[in-house]
């Protein structure tokens, strides 16, 4: 199925959102199997969200544009629960189209680290080479934005929006194509506050935890095989759980937060804690009693579900769901199907 989108550039909050004109041959998504699997029926609902089958957009001021990093969270989504393969080979062919993948990245003078290692991760969660994709050599690129005293940063004339989440991403990536470098893993562990969480901007007058930044943290630590300040960091993020299980962000609980916390206890062996965050994202799952189109979804806090924030609130839940961290996410022996949440008849 032929999709052509209209090149243009603009700046959107810390990012650059590029629509771009390509063409895309759409595989047909398998037909959808009842299931009572919880995780399975998030994905295959998030599926079902994606335009053509392959990715998603974001609107500014009425316009479309492309949205690599949503595409991205759904892909790992599928990689976690074992589902919607076909959406994912989907995903990453359009992803690899060198228009995408440079209008998310940069264009090499132009060069992002958190776009740069999230798409390098993807490309390795769906066992192909980091060091080919999309015309790019991202594990270069990524070396190349490393300072010597290892803290990756962007290449912009906008400015520089590299942070925690850039900084484990890269080492993730890198660590998974053969070894992250150690002035880079150095600096991610120093960067801690006292009381062992991570903050998500660095060099702050104050430094205060942050939980989003601190559950990606612990991932890259752990697979970097610096396990005392992963586990320093993992008690922090208990520390601050809620009685029900939630995790929160500037005072909301919510289902993203939480989802990447319940993903960074699973990795780090806080089985308990981790059950804990697992049973307050299911309250937030729409069951038999949603309307069908809404069966599976997450929505981003109790007060319902909102079109709006569902697709990134599933999509970053699914992997804590399931338990499987970053560093061993994997799409091999994925069904091709997009499961619907087995209900009685209604």
């Amino acid at each position: 199925m032929a999709v052509l989108l209209r090149h243009r550039t603009r700046t959107l909050l810390a990012g650059i959102l590029v629509a771009l004109t390509l063409s895309t041959l759409v595989a047909r998504p398998a037909a959808a199997q009842p299931t009572l699997n919880r995780v399975d029926a998030a994905a295959g609902w998030l599926a079902r969200q994606m335009v053509d089958g392959e990715r998603f957009e974001v609107v500014f001021d009425g316009v479309a544009y492309p949205d690599q990093g949503l595409t991205l969270d759904a892909i790992f989504a599928f990689a976690a629960a074992k589902v919607a393969d076909t959406n994912a080979t989907n995903a990453t062919t359009w992803l690899a189209q060198p228009a995408v993948t440079g209008g998310y990245i940069g264009d090499g003078t132009e060069a992002y680290v958190g776009a740069t290692a999230k798409l390098a991760l993807g490309a390795q969660v769906r066992g192909l080479n980091p060091a080919a994709f999309g015309g790019v050599d991202l594990i270069a690129r990524l070396n190349g934005l490393m300072a010597p005293g290892g803290r990756f940063t962007d290449r912009s004339a906008f400015g520089d929006f590299s942070n925690m989440f850039s900084q484990s991403f890269a080492v993730l990536a890198l660590d998974r194509a053969g070894g992250a470098p150690t002035a880079a893993i150095s600096f991610l562990a120093g960067s801690h506050c006292p009381d062992g969480g991570f903050p998500l901007q660095f060099a702050q007058p104050t430094c205060v935890s942050d939980v989003d930044a601190t559950a990606l943290a612990i991932q890259a630590l752990l697979s970097a095989d610096r396990p005392l300040a992963a586990h320093a960091a993992a008690r922090w993020v208990v520390s601050v759980q809620g009685d029900d299980g939630s995790f929160a962000a500037d005072g909301v609980a919510n289902a993203n937060s939480t989802g990447l916390a319940a993903q960074a206890l699973a990795a780090a062996g806080r089985a308990v804690p981790w059950l804990h965050a697992r049973q307050y994202l299911t309250s937030l799952q729409q069951t038999c009693t949603a309307p069908a189109a809404d069966r599976g979804a997450i929505a981003y806090t109790d007060g319902g579900l909102d079109p709006a924030t569902a697709n990134r609130a599933t999509a970053q839940t699914v992997p804590g769901l399931a338990g499987v961290g970053f560093a061993t996410l994997s799409a091999a022996g994925s069904h091709p199907a997009a499961p619907t949440l087995a209900c009685p008849h209604r």
